[in-house]
């Protein structure tokens, strides 16, 4: 294995320098190629993360919204029931708006759900105690009996398991939409914490190709002065430049959202400012290298 290392790198120091430039300037422009590869792939994937998660931010306003909503439906029944004027006003405009506003937002709600079958699930279950809890009111007003079976379902504290802890949607109305709220929280948490948002992943990907090419432009910075008498051209630093500040900038991006606090990191303003300054990038990389290939001329065989 040595010995083969060796061989490559007498063949390497054999090699004419106009040939090793043709070398560095295919390897530099491939890093360029993959930098755009990769912001494409991880900008993307990363963006779609951040706009399932923006969309579960909107769920949980709507959540929390729902459980203001039942607090005024809980006040309008208890103004009924105290007052004893449901023969006269049934159950209430307040209690039928607030109702009506809680199983819109529910229902607002289901299109941000990021917990699955699971969430879906219980969204369905508050949707349900919902309309139990609107029934009985309704019963109440034609019996002309209490409101408190009405109250007791928007109201009702969980149950509490054998560990003397409550068990999740075991309440009522309003104890179920916070644990509703509680249970999209969790799983917005792990939309953020998906690989594509992490920075263990995506900084090495996106500043890998920069750093090869940082070396293949100091190797290419050497032999031009050394073999050539020349000072390498700025358009290869220009290049390189361009090259890790579209890593470094899709880095920074993709690490403010996931706070979810920052737009998706591939928007299409982003995109249409960062592919074309890696072409621009490509064309002065293969600019840079032409005044020392063009020194030299072989005869084609």
């Amino acid at each position: 294995m040595s010995g083969a290392r060796g061989l490559s790198r007498a063949r390497l120091r054999a090699a004419h320098p106009v040939v090793v430039l043709r070398w560095l300037r295919a390897g530099v422009l491939a890093m360029v190629a993959m930098t755009a590869l990769l912001y494409v792939m991880v900008s993307t994937q990363a963006g779609d993360q951040v706009t399932a998660g923006e969309s579960t931010d909107r769920a949980l306003q709507d959540i929390a919204e729902a459980q203001d909503q039942a607090v005024q439906a809980d006040k309008a029944l208890k103004y009924v029931s105290e007052t004893d004027a449901a023969h006269l006003i049934g159950t209430g405009a307040g209690f039928t708006n607030a109702t009506a506003r809680v199983s819109s937002l529910l229902t607002s709600a289901t299109e941000g759900n990021a917990a699955g079958k699971r969430g879906l699930n219980h969204i369905q279950f508050v949707q349900g105690q919902l309309t139990t809890c609107v029934q009985r009111a309704n019963t109440a007003v034609r019996d002309r009996s209490s409101m408190d079976t009405a109250r007791d379902e928007l109201t009702r504290g969980r149950q509490k398991g054998s560990d003397d802890k409550a068990v999740a949607f075991t309440g009522g109305l309003r104890a179920s939409l916070v644990d509703l709220e509680a249970l999209q929280k969790e799983a917005v948490d792990e939309q953020r914490a998906s690989r594509w948002l992490n920075p263990a992943l995506f900084w090495p990907l996106l500043i890998g190709p920069a750093v090869v090419m940082l070396a293949l432009v100091g190797t290419t910075c050497r032999i031009v002065a050394r073999h050539y008498r020349q000072y390498p051209s700025p358009a290869l630093a220009l290049a390189w430049l361009a090259t890790a500040a579209v890593g470094i900038a899709t880095g920074f991006l993709c690490s403010r959202d996931r706070s979810g606090r920052a737009d998706p990191p591939a928007p299409d303003e982003a995109m249409a400012i960062m592919l074309p300054l890696l072409a621009a990038a490509g064309a002065l990389a293969y600019l840079a290298y032409r005044p020392r290939l063009a020194e030299y001329r072989f005869p084609r065989s």
